[in-house]
């Protein structure tokens, strides 16, 4: 077997995840999830995201999603299965990702022998997923496939989300292991240039100025973060290896489709994020700019 290339997981990943994470931020969602009651936009993501994993309480949603607020998370759970089930959450779910992906893509491309080339690899670097420790991975792997046949889009929504939930499981790992807790690993990513900007932070995740203060302030006497709230040379350092530790702990999928494969599905995947994002399937301020 030919060896992947340094990070090559981790930018097919980062392609897949665009398509995966497309949905969180289409009006589609929350207009499958409202005649349930479910208009809340937090309670639409909570509901979405974590509804694999069956009727589970707040402290099941807050352990597995590891960077939102325990407060924001207990507004809506476990009230929200009273408005819906999750077997109806996931219907809803993979009906908005269906409306999803045809609006950014097309319908061309998402009946495209490239989208079913895509799902095929997908699906095959799946199979590499471990499920032990993994909880969001897991729940998801337990649903249906969709027929990479009928709709091949579906299948590489499906695969991308088995993919990305398998990553962030083991992400959760390595923040645990550096002691950082849920709004330090979101804090110090946004410090180094590539986090999600502040504003989305606090208003999707349940914090405030002051827990992002008090989170700040406790990353410097670290020594992770200088008087100016950047990442230190000790900061920068913890960053990368969290992300190489991640990529060790996610590097089966990758090796198990190989580095033809993996390169052939980063283009493919990432030519349809790229289509994507050019559609407006994120908002321009979502990740900070350092």
């Amino acid at each position: 077997m030919t060896p992947l290339p340094e990070r090559a997981g981790r930018r097919c990943h980062n392609a897949l995840n665009a398509l995966h994470s497309a949905l969180y931020f289409s009006p589609a969602l929350g207009k499958e999830l409202s005649p349930y009651g479910i208009d809340d936009p937090h309670a639409v993501n909570l509901a979405a995201r974590s509804a694999p994993l069956g009727a589970v309480g707040a402290g099941t949603v807050t352990a597995t999603f590891y960077n939102y607020s325990h407060a924001l998370v207990a507004r809506f759970v476990p009230e929200v299965w009273d408005a819906a089930s999750p077997e109806t959450v996931l219907a809803a779910r993979l009906r908005a990702a269906d409306t999803t992906l045809r609006d950014l893509l097309g319908e061309e491309a998402v009946h495209s022998a490239e989208m079913t080339e895509a799902a095929r690899l997908a699906l095959r670097a799946a199979e590499g997923c471990t499920r032990s420790g993994r909880p969001l991975h897991s729940a998801n792997a337990d649903l249906p496939v969709p027929p990479v046949d009928q709709s091949p889009h579906l299948a590489l929504w499906h695969a991308a989300t088995l993919l990305r939930e398998h990553r962030g499981d083991g992400h959760i790992a390595a923040l645990q292991n550096a002691e950082l807790d849920a709004l330090e690993a979101v804090v110090s990513h946004t410090a180094s240039g590539r986090g999600m900007n502040p504003k989305w932070v606090m208003s999707t995740r349940g914090y405030n100025e002051r827990d992002w203060a008090a989170a700040q302030q406790r990353l410097t006497g670290r020594g992770l973060l200088d008087a100016d709230c950047e990442l230190t040379e000790q900061g920068v350092e913890l960053r990368k290896h969290l992300e190489a530790e991640t990529d060790r702990l996610d590097r089966r999928p990758y090796e198990l489709l190989g580095a033809e494969g993996v390169a052939r599905l980063t283009e493919l995947a990432g030519g349809f994020a790229r289509t994507a994002t050019e559609a407006g399937a994120f908002p321009a301020d979502l990740i900070s700019k350092g």
